[in-house]
């Protein structure tokens, strides 16, 4: 039996917190076709749906893919529309990590036909699972809130140059939703100065927070990158520590209610 696609825990308010890069589920076969290096699957956002889980109690939406990201990227223009012009972005299947090193031993790169076997095999399945969730909240509350969670390496230089804030949240320069809902989330980040903040900087937002943030209609979209370093130990990343994890949950438990707590002025 094939494995899932998606963890969705399905929650009563209007807030769905969307994590697309924490998967590390391969295909049969598929690790035969990988680097050394990419075998490790470097470029995990490690454990987001364990830092999130708590907010399944507060009532909101957790979906989470279960497959890597080498598999296909959720978070990519299907079309192979640069979200970023001049920054060097792996694409729809990345075939260099993060650091530069190739994913797939020599000969072993997928064809342009075997790219879109695995768009038409896990990203279009995926995304209908989440315009669903959304279509059935946005009709339940008369809005929805999209919060697509990630982590990265303190030091990322193929995405930005120099050390990262721990918090990065973007809204496409405030296009993506409510200005009132994105000073909420503004605010319940910037309580404890620890947790240094950048908003609409380095990340503004990615495929999913410009395709689903449509505030005129009532659908907001934000990008939440979170240092990894907050949470885990990046020397062992693989794992999970929940005591260490704590802190980083408290201000993440602000944002949770911000955003389901919010309404729309109009």
């Amino acid at each position: 039996m094939p494995a899932p696609l998606q963890l969705l825990i399905r929650g009563d308010s209007p807030l769905i917190i969307n994590i697309p890069h924490a998967g590390t589920t391969l295909p049969p076969g598929f690790a035969d076709t990988l680097s050394e290096v990419a075998r490790g699957l470097p470029d995990t956002d490690w454990h987001l749906p364990f830092l999130y889980h708590f907010a399944v109690s507060a009532g909101a939406t957790l979906m989470a893919a279960t497959h890597s990201r080498y598999v296909i990227d959720l978070n990519r223009d299907p079309g192979g529309e640069s979200l970023y012009p001049g920054v060097d972005l792996p694409g729809l299947v990345a075939d260099t990590t993060f650091t530069r090193e190739d994913i797939y031993r020599p000969g072993c790169a997928p064809t342009a036909a075997q790219i879109e076997e695995r768009r038409q095999q896990y990203w279009e399945p995926y995304h209908d699972q989440l315009a669903q969730q959304m279509a059935e909240l946005h009709a339940r509350h008369g809005h929805v809130i999209l919060l697509d969670a990630h982590s990265v390496r303190a030091e990322a230089p193929r995405l930005s140059a120099g050390q990262l804030p721990a918090l990065n949240l973007g809204s496409l320069g405030g296009r993506s939703c409510a200005p009132s809902l994105k000073q909420a989330a503004v605010a319940a980040l910037s309580v404890d100065p620890h947790w240094t903040l950048g908003v609409d900087d380095r990340f503004k937002g990615g495929y999913t927070t410009r395709n689903y943030g449509i505030p005129a209609m009532g659908l907001h979209a934000l990008h939440l990158e979170i240092v990894q370093a907050g949470y885990l130990d990046p020397a062992n990343p693989q794992d999970w520590d929940p005591l260490r994890a704590e802190p980083l949950q408290v201000v993440l438990w602000r944002l949770v209610e911000a955003l389901i707590s919010w309404r729309s002025a109009s």
